[in-house]
């Protein structure tokens, strides 16, 4: 029998570990340029990744990002999606920037084929920076008459220029929240779709141990929504950070509420959003 080639065994052992190497300097360098990027940074390139044009527009009192998807044909349905409340505070110091770090509502936003837009928040994706963004705004005051008027501006001002005529509202987390409050002041909404929502902030911050959000305002506490306004709200079952007991408190009917099993407060709504897109179109809201 013949001897083994230790020397190409070598050499291939060789090859094998500066691939190995180069691997991992390359995977280093990723994580070092992701850790550099900041949130809003990161959140603007998933964006362009997707094919989302940004604008900045005006609204009251606060500027606002705005990301656009158009849909593959003109619609009198616009979708207005609100992404979560981000990252608010770091060791119980708010941050500088509270953009979200991981942009779900962005791939829920690529998954609709109907035209849709994202309204960024007062001071949101790269704008804290701007006159009268004060820590407030992202924290106690994030659901602030203030805020939710100035978001409203946007979309009346993007209605007025036409051609959509509709509004059917998607929110996750604390978008959910504003989608509501928000929902009351646009005469042309249709629908609110909700996922994982804080619809009863005062019921969330005791059950969570915060103080409570002075200056927010509370969708449970606000007049309900006209019935001529389709609500599907969603929650997973084993949801920590908004349980669906706390969604629950926020909901019309008992009828508009979806628990999902196994679902928590980001997995895996992706893998649900085309059936939840399906549904409502099945319940009369389309293009």
């Amino acid at each position: 029998m013949a001897e083994p080639d230790t020397t190409s065994d070598r050499r291939g052992n060789e090859l094998c570990r500066r691939g190995r190497r180069r691997a991992v300097a390359a995977g280093l360098s990723l994580l070092l340029l992701c850790a550099c990027a900041s949130p809003a940074e990161h959140f603007d390139a998933t964006a362009h990744e997707l094919g989302f044009a940004p604008q900045i527009v005006t609204g009251v009192g606060y500027r606002h990002v705005l990301f656009w998807k158009p849909g593959p044909t003109l619609s009198p349905l616009l979708h207005v999606y609100i992404d979560g409340d981000g990252t608010l505070t770091i060791a119980g110091y708010a941050v500088p920037d509270p953009t979200s770090r991981d942009p779900l509502t962005l791939r829920l936003m690529n998954l609709d084929p109907a035209p849709a837009v994202l309204l960024g928040r007062p001071c949101y994706n790269g704008l804290a920076g701007d006159a009268g963004c004060e820590p407030a705004v992202w924290t106690t005051g994030r659901y602030a008459d203030a805020v939710v008027t100035s978001m409203a501006a946007v979309v009346r001002g993007i209605l007025a220029q036409g051609p959509y005529r509709r509004v059917a509202w998607f929110g996750h987390s604390g978008g959910g929240s504003l989608a509501m409050l928000l929902a009351a002041r646009i005469p042309e909404t249709v629908a609110v779709v909700t996922v994982a929502a804080n619809l009863d902030i005062d019921a969330w911050s005791d059950a969570s141990g915060f103080g409570r959000l002075t200056g927010s305002l509370n969708p449970a506490r606000q007049p309900p929504l006209p019935d001529s306004i389709l609500q599907h709200h969603y929650a997973g079952q084993r949801d920590e950070v908004v349980p669906p007991s706390i969604t629950a408190l926020g909901v019309r009917r008992a009828a508009d509420l979806t628990v999902v099993p196994d679902y928590d407060h980001r997995c895996c709504w992706e893998q649900l959003w085309p059936k939840i897109l399906s549904d409502l179109s099945k319940s009369g809201i389309g293009p």
